[in-house]
């Protein structure tokens, strides 16, 4: 059998899409805590963790505490995050990384998405430069 033909890459708000790349999710309460203690970037609408961790491919992670609401408000977060994530992770993410996005009480389900896309684009850039040493 042969496989289906590709399509042409979509556009999204004037810039190409690169194909789809497989972003495995971290499930495990372990890899959440190793995370927790890795650098993070707050933006108004989630906070942003990446840790540097041994082997290839990136893992993305989502946690929404009850804080941000009740199951339906904690649900429609998650969305949005998982949503941002597949758009801007192929482009700006680096192997080898762990990310965990944690979603914000009233801003993560009701910011509008152009500008969460946009703080994620930012906490990604601000998260990869190199640091200074002290």
């Amino acid at each position: 059998m042969k496989p289906p033909e590709t399509q042409a890459k979509p556009e999204i708000g004037g810039r190409d899409v690169p194909p789809a790349v497989l972003l495995c999710v971290i499930k495990k309460r372990a890899d959440f805590l190793k995370a927790a203690r890795a650098p993070r970037i707050a933006m108004p609408g989630f906070v942003l963790q990446a840790r540097a961790r041994e082997g290839d491919g990136m893992r993305i992670g989502y946690t929404c505490s009850k804080k941000v609401g009740n199951a339906v408000a904690r649900n429609r977060a998650k969305r949005r995050l998982r949503e941002i994530a597949r758009e801007v992770l192929p482009v700006q993410g680096k192997e080898g990384y762990d990310y965990v996005l944690i979603g914000r009480r009233l801003e993560t389900a009701v910011r509008p998405y152009h500008i969460l896309l946009a703080d994620f684009e930012k906490a990604l850039c601000r998260i990869h430069q190199p640091r200074p040493k002290r």
